[in-house]
């Protein structure tokens, strides 16, 4: 599997298009954890997240031909906007299938990026079969969110890109939707770090890759109700799952008021605006559901796409209680 993955062609497409996102350090949380920390800050990537990378990279391994017929994805919000943005950047159409209650800030970024929306019920309707309906109706090509291996290999950069910046890590924390992201940079950091321990985290409603690896087959759940949007996948992809299955140590959950202790932290001690799925994995460490392993760990802020209402409203309740 892995083999099929090229990282080495990601990094060259990326090059020059992605931002060199910056690595966050804090005292404060070093002595909190007993480690030495080291963020990396997706939340200031191109559109907001480390979807960026993986749609651009997609897109660019597409023959132009294919790419000019256009591009059709699915998401709930920054997987949408990665896509609208990466298809303008080439001058190619993008339709986006999202769900009706996405959060209006990520819709409308998405139709900024110049993306045609196509919206429906994920409580009633599969937007596998939404979308794949659209791409044959239309013969566009699908990028999905996180099950495509040029999806992954680009998404394997932002650890390919943090390792340059801070050294090899001995510990990686990263939020958990789909497995786009953790199984890119599982393949990275032990590329540089055999030894290298990565564990996801997901919301503790929606732990579906959790039981998933625990149970040795992929595990469907409802769509789960948190605060974590980005993470409100009911089971992880198959070409996912089986990197998980062999370079994920194991994934832990958090509750939506340890994401939102994550996210205040954040604010309050680095100045930075993170979504909850975005703070998901800080949240672990912060809360000791993970604890550190060796000296130097490496979390990823996977993304900041929160309007200012949604995030006042988050923290304002979170201070009440």
């Amino acid at each position: 599997m892995s083999a099929e993955i090229d990282l080495d062609a990601a990094m060259s497409r990326l090059k020059g298009v992605v931002k060199q996102t910056p690595v966050l350090r804090s005292r404060l949380l070093d002595n909190h954890v007993g480690a030495e920390v080291h963020l990396k800050a997706e939340n200031l990537q191109s559109t907001g997240a480390f979807k960026f990378r993986g749609a651009f990279n997609a897109i660019a391994a597409l023959d132009a031909k294919v790419r000019e017929r256009g591009i059709i994805s699915f998401s709930s919000g920054n997987h949408a906007q990665a896509v609208a943005r990466a298809a303008q950047l080439f001058g190619v159409p993008a339709t986006i299938v999202m769900p009706y209650d996405a959060p209006a800030s990520k819709r409308s970024a998405t139709e900024d990026y110049g993306a045609e929306i196509i919206s429906y019920d994920r409580y009633v309707e599969s937007r596998e079969d939404v979308a794949a309906q659209i791409r044959d109706e239309r013969e566009l090509t699908l990028v999905p969110p996180f099950d495509h291996l040029e999806v992954i290999a680009g998404q394997s950069t932002c650890v390919q890109e943090f390792f340059n910046q801070s050294g090899a890590m001995d510990q990686l924390i990263i939020s958990v939707g789909g497995g786009g992201l953790i199984a890119g940079s599982a393949l990275a950091a032990h590329r540089q770090n055999p030894d290298c321990q990565v564990v996801g985290v997901e919301p503790a409603a929606g732990n579906d890759v959790q039981m998933s690896l625990q149970q040795g087959q992929i595990v469907q759940i409802a769509v789960p109700e948190t605060i974590a949007d980005g993470q409100q996948t009911t089971s992880p992809g198959v070409h996912t799952f089986e990197i998980m299955r062999r370079h994920v140590t194991h994934v832990a959950t958090v509750s939506d008021a340890q994401i939102l202790d994550a996210m205040d932290w954040l604010f309050r001690y680095q100045k930075q605006v993170v979504e909850p799925s975005g703070a998901c994995a800080l949240a672990a460490l912060l809360s000791g559901e993970v604890q550190p392993v060796g000296q130097r760990v490496g979390v990823i802020l996977s993304g900041g796409n929160i309007s200012r209402e949604r995030f006042t409203e988050l923290l304002q309740q979170h201070t009440a209680h």
